[in-house]
């Protein structure tokens, strides 16, 4: 289901902006609704972008970011469709063809995770974090190709830090993650011909709604994170959001195979 709102208010975070980067194109980001995803959706706009708002249950707060982004003249749908369902992900490109009448740039955000050590991890989560966070990426990008135009596009994958350290009881999306990094190196290689760019945004602790649920901000686990981070703070979504500008833009034009971590200098 496309959802089309009209000009409202709503302070979203989207930035006043002369940037034309993105001016023409037409993405689709996947898991907008929220956090990193909604951030990412709001700059692509910001830049010039036509933005295809993608979430799986939370229609409101999906609704919420093109109403944000349309209030300051840009132009976004929200598309429901759920990245494990491959019905779902066909639809969801034929939604966006059909308002835009192209296709540019795809940033499979959507993900999955959950803390917990390996001997209380069951095969039914191992399948779901499997499902959306690497079967996923490669259902969406393989239904992309029918939609690049001649002159290709980009690809953006959301990976990680985590796939990077090694954290207590995140094994399993770790795992997940560490696959995304592989599938943007083998795909790099075999689009470029197309091109076709594919490159991962690997965040570090980034402050989002899942985040603040979860009880992580104020914690000393988050004292700890920022004290190991040169750069004194955890994430923003606007953080990653102008990085993933970066890599749908021309000014990353000869850059494709590559991870960029974005995480204030945390490392280990």
């Amino acid at each position: 289901m496309a959802y089309r709102a009209g000009v409202g208010g709503g302070d979203g975070g989207l930035p006043d902006s002369t940037d034309s980067r993105l001016a023409g194109k037409v993405a689709l980001v996947t898991g907008a609704s929220k956090g990193i995803g909604a951030g990412i959706a709001r700059e692509f706009a910001a830049a010039g972008a036509a933005v295809v708002v993608n979430y799986a249950t939370s229609a409101a707060d999906a609704e919420r970011v093109v109403r944000d982004i349309q209030a300051r003249g840009g132009s976004a749908i929200a598309v429901q469709g759920d990245v494990s369902v491959p019905a779902d992900i066909a639809r969801l490109f034929a939604a966006t063809v059909d308002a835009y009448g192209r296709f540019d740039i795809l940033v499979n955000n959507a993900g999955v995770y959950h803390v917990q050590p390996l001997e209380t991890v069951t095969r039914r989560e191992i399948d779901h974090q499997l499902s959306v966070n690497v079967i996923g990426p490669i259902r969406t990008i393989q239904e992309s190709l029918k939609y690049f135009g001649p002159d290709g596009g980009s690809v953006i994958n959301i990976g990680s830090l985590d796939s990077a350290r090694a954290v207590p009881g995140m094994s399993v999306y770790a795992a997940t993650k560490g696959a995304v990094d592989a599938l943007t190196r083998v795909l790099a290689a075999e689009l470029g011909p197309r091109g076709i760019r594919v490159n991962t945004l690997a965040p570090g602790g980034v402050e989002t709604e899942g985040i603040r649920a979860a009880g992580f901000i104020g914690s000393d686990a988050e004292t700890d994170m920022i004290r190991h981070t040169p750069l004194g703070r955890i994430g923003r979504p606007e953080d990653l959001a102008r990085a993933a500008v970066f890599f749908a833009s021309d000014d990353s034009a000869w850059i494709t195979g590559e991870r960029l971590t974005a995480s204030g200098g945390l490392r280990t």
